[in-house]
């Protein structure tokens, strides 16, 4: 499975940091140091992902996932089955010490959801396993976020105050499985996800430091792609954060009859994630990071059409 991934200009993936960890059954017995806390017995919601025993008592809860730099991380599994979500057991735990400061780090930069934002999920049935992750700091305060990995990558990921949609599940499910943190990059640049820390606000946030223009396949024509420097993409993430945005429904309504491939902006950043924008020409909305929406003007649309691969 592909999710959003971490990258570095230059760098194809990301940098596995070394593990600390220890495994505790899920009767509780550990099997090396105490972990900072229980894992509840059982996930207490019927939602996949989305759900904490505790509300974020940290200073920063509210604007992003894991705030500050936690020393230490406890996962919690509870599996199950999407068609009957709800009530899972408690499967095991496992605490991370060295990798807790980077998972957090990696969980910080996804963008957080503030407004009315719709989501378009496909609805295949089969197993998905919730994830509570306590994150320990020196002062003794502590942060709980809840998060799933599920067949349909659509689910909520919170501490009790923020949220976010992006998908961190197979991440999160390697973190528990062999004690390493290790988003994993895509193979086609492409086809991540795009989510980054500040796209609630802005189309593009920050400044970015690369642009792909991506080009939709065809049933004749394979995707391909083409690549700008720091220049051209700040210049082209100033202009479309100028648009006036209204909170993204992921949808739009045709308004013309052209054939022009759909068209996707991926600004690479010298760390964090990617922020991704989709152009559907001949839509409106036609503009989308995922949670702003803008119409697209006509020049606009044809600086994108220049810069885009033919």
């Amino acid at each position: 499975m592909k999710i959003l991934t971490w990258t570095r200009l230059g760098l194809a993936a990301a940098v596995v940091c070394a593990a600390a960890a220890t495994l505790t059954a899920s009767s509780g017995e550990s099997l090396s140091s105490p972990v900072p806390a229980t894992c509840p017995q059982r996930w207490d919601s019927a939602e996949i992902g989305g759900w904490v025993p505790a509300v974020a008592r940290v200073r920063g809860a509210a604007r992003s996932l894991v705030p500050g730099s936690p020393v230490r991380a406890l996962i919690c599994a509870y599996p199950g089955d999407n068609t009957r979500p709800g009530g899972e057991r408690l499967a095991g735990s496992r605490t991370l010490t060295d990798q807790a400061a980077p998972m957090a780090r990696d969980l910080a930069y996804l963008p957080v959801v503030t407004g009315d934002v719709g989501r378009a999920c496909t609805q295949m049935g089969g197993p998905l396993t919730n994830y509570l992750i306590r994150f320990a700091y020196p002062d003794g305060h502590a942060l709980w976020v809840g998060t799933a990995e599920e067949v349909n990558h659509c689910v909520r990921t919170t501490n009790g105050t923020a949220t976010s949609n992006a998908y961190p599940g197979p991440a999160i499910a390697t973190a528990y499985k062999h004690g390493v943190w290790r988003p994993t990059a895509p193979d086609d640049p492409c086809q991540g996800s795009g989510a980054r820390k500040g796209q609630d606000e802005l189309m593009v946030p920050g400044r970015p430091g690369r642009l792909t223009v991506c080009r939709n396949a065809t049933y004749n024509r394979p995707p391909y792609r083409k690549r700008h420097g720091r220049d051209i993409a700040r210049a082209l993430a100033a202009t479309l954060n100028s648009l006036d945005t209204i909170p993204s429904s992921n949808g739009c309504h045709e308004t013309s009859g052209t054939h022009e491939r759909g068209i996707r902006l991926i600004f690479d950043y010298p760390e964090g994630p990617p922020a991704a924008v989709t152009i559907l020409i001949g839509c409106t909305p036609a503009v989308d990071n995922g949670l702003l929406q803008a119409d697209l003007p006509a020049p606009l649309r044809d600086r994108l059409l220049r810069l885009a691969p033919r």
